[in-house]
């Protein structure tokens, strides 16, 4: 028989495809369900994630299931549906759920008679607490096999197949490739994204002189700098946003944005300052200025002295905002491909393992 009124308490760190199965599931049992997010009781040291966030998550992905209701419990970190706390006593459940009918009153509804009608709680099958005695009636949803909240959240780049596109975004980690000019980033920004199935964010200089000053630097100034800017923080955040892999790759950075507006117009741009400051990358392999000069029209420094300059006005400003990028010298095409490969597996993939913790 259809329930009024259900409830399911959990943490969702990450939204997890289990997850979204499981409140479907309890969603077609109830006329109105409300999902509680509550804080994770260890949150994963590689990521920064707030209980909005997760309420973010949340509210997109059901957005057009209006009878799926979302809200935070900030207070609140056990217990949640997904977790075996086994040191948690009956009276300290059920002071919890009472909280809750206290703080929402809409959990509770008036039948047709007049009488109060408490709300469910959804619960898997498998949690320890079906068996408690509690003060609210307890509905089971059923296990939901190949997914584990704890391995996805110690592990994400190891299950990214199960986590919601919605939560992506805030898992991707961004490595941007940065160099002077005709030092191979575009290229090897797309070798790369085709190794890692990975999502990009394309350098916004050079598509700014085709469209909006005729495939020519002639009419470039120094305003024109954080419309670039402003572009390329979009494309990034686009490439982001539902993220197919656990990297996402953007071609150039804000640091070399700053560094062609400082070698051209003579000025550090405060825009471009904060934008490096605001908008932080994760990680930046930085490419050595060694590889050879490819004349396209659009490049310009391209003496020795030009591409030693750049190189070193760039480290310049990296060490200015305590940035420290990764290193790869080789001037082989090849090689930079591979370095920039065990790079990534070294310093972005190397707390992914399959920890049974």
């Amino acid at each position: 028989m259809m329930q009024d009124v259900g409830i399911i308490i959990g943490h969702f760190e990450p939204l997890h495809l289990g997850h979204v199965r499981t409140i479907l599931h309890a969603s077609g049992q109830v006329k109105d369900l409300y999902i509680f997010i509550t804080a994770h009781p260890a949150p994963n040291p590689n990521f920064f994630i707030d209980l909005k966030d997760k309420a973010r998550w949340m509210t997109m992905a059901f957005a057009d299931l209006p009878f799926v209701h979302i809200e935070i419990l900030p207070d609140l970190v056990s217990p949640s549906y997904e977790d075996n706390y086994q040191d948690l006593s009956v009276e300290k459940v059920n002071a919890v759920l009472a909280d809750l009918q206290q703080r929402y009153p809409k959990l509770s509804v008036s039948n047709n008679k007049g009488e109060t009608v408490m709300p469910v709680v959804f619960m898997d099958e498998t949690h320890p607490f079906v068996d408690y005695d509690l003060q609210l009636p307890v509905v089971t949803t059923p296990r939901q096999h190949g997914f584990d909240s704890r391995k996805i959240h110690n592990n994400p780049a190891l299950y990214w197949s199960a986590i919601h596109p919605q939560a992506r975004g805030d898992y991707t980690k961004t490595v941007a490739l940065v160099g002077g000019e005709s030092s191979g980033k575009t290229t090897l920004l797309h070798k790369l994204a085709n190794y890692y199935g990975a999502s990009y964010g394309l350098e916004m200089g050079r598509l700014f002189v085709q469209t909006d000053l005729g495939g020519t630097e002639l009419g470039m100034q120094y305003d024109d700098y954080p419309l670039m800017a402003t572009d390329h923080e979009q494309a990034i955040r686009a490439a982001k946003r539902f993220a197919p892999a656990p990297i996402t790759l953007v071609d150039t950075d804000f640091v070399t944005t700053q560094a062609f507006c400082e070698e051209y117009e003579g000025r550090t741009h405060p825009f471009l300052t904060a934008c490096i400051d605001e908008f932080r990358l994760d990680y930046t392999l930085m490419l050595a200025n060694n590889t050879p000069w490819v004349a396209d029209g659009m490049r310009s420094l391209g003496s020795e002295s030009q591409r030693e300059r750049f190189e070193n006005r760039l480290k310049q400003i990296f060490a200015r905002h305590h940035i420290a990028p990764l290193f790869i010298d080789s001037p082989d095409y090849h090689q930079r491909f591979l370095d920039a490969i065990a790079l990534i597996d070294a310093h972005v993939f190397h707390h992914y393992q399959d920890i049974e913790a």
